[in-house]
């Protein structure tokens, strides 16, 4: 009977706890939710985590790599939006979320040659063993998660795509990222806070 009442037990305690945990190794973060910092390697050598960023009021948290034709795409946007955003609190934070192991051009050393080659005025972090990836629920690259920075942790206000033009940057007609950062710089709702991220699914 007692271990009838420890097993009952336990299982209350597994299913109260999925109703107050978002099931982030299974489906990502959604809209909302508190995102996990992280320490990881950047191409300087140095590690990186949200926590460093004293002043900041955000982050655009984007998975991206070297050799997607898709992330190479964004490449050039990717560089404006930290260009301009940085200075309003809200820096671009690169993640490669790539193995080298099945993608060799995804190392370490190709990313350092990347990030001085275009001239990455970001971080650009090294996913080692693809352990955040999961958690944020990042599928493509690129793929973008943008934090407000708040009194209890950084929250997620919108996740998805930069816009809706990978092909053709004059032809963008809606601005997702940069929409939804002025917003929350302003402190408006997000009117788009979610879309398909369009990219090279990630090698895991």
């Amino acid at each position: 009977m007692n271990q009838l009442r420890i097993v009952l037990l336990l299982a209350i305690v597994v299913i109260s706890s999925s109703f107050t945990e978002p099931n982030v190794y299974n489906d990502g973060y959604k809209i909302g939710d508190k995102a996990v910092d992280f320490k990881l390697k950047n191409v300087d050598g140095n590690t990186v985590s949200l926590a460093d960023y004293k002043e900041a009021k955000g982050f655009l948290v984007i998975f991206t790599c070297n050799g997607c034709p898709y992330a190479n795409a964004y490449e050039d946007r990717i560089i404006a939006l930290d260009k301009k955003y940085k200075e309003k609190g809200v820096p671009v934070i690169a993640i490669n979320p790539n193995n080298p192991s099945i993608q060799p051009d995804e190392s370490f050393t190709k990313m350092q040659e990347r990030a001085s080659a275009k001239g990455y005025t970001f971080p650009y972090l090294v996913d080692k063993d693809q352990k955040i990836s999961p958690v944020y629920g990042a599928q493509r690259t690129p793929h973008c998660f943008l934090l407000e920075k708040t009194s209890s942790g950084n929250i997620v206000k919108y996740i998805g795509a930069i816009d809706d033009n990978y092909q053709d940057e004059t032809a963008v007609e809606t601005t997702y990222v940069e929409d939804a950062i002025d917003a929350m710089l302003q402190g408006n709702d997000i009117e788009i806070k979610s879309t398909k991220a369009i990219g090279c699914s990630i090698k895991i």
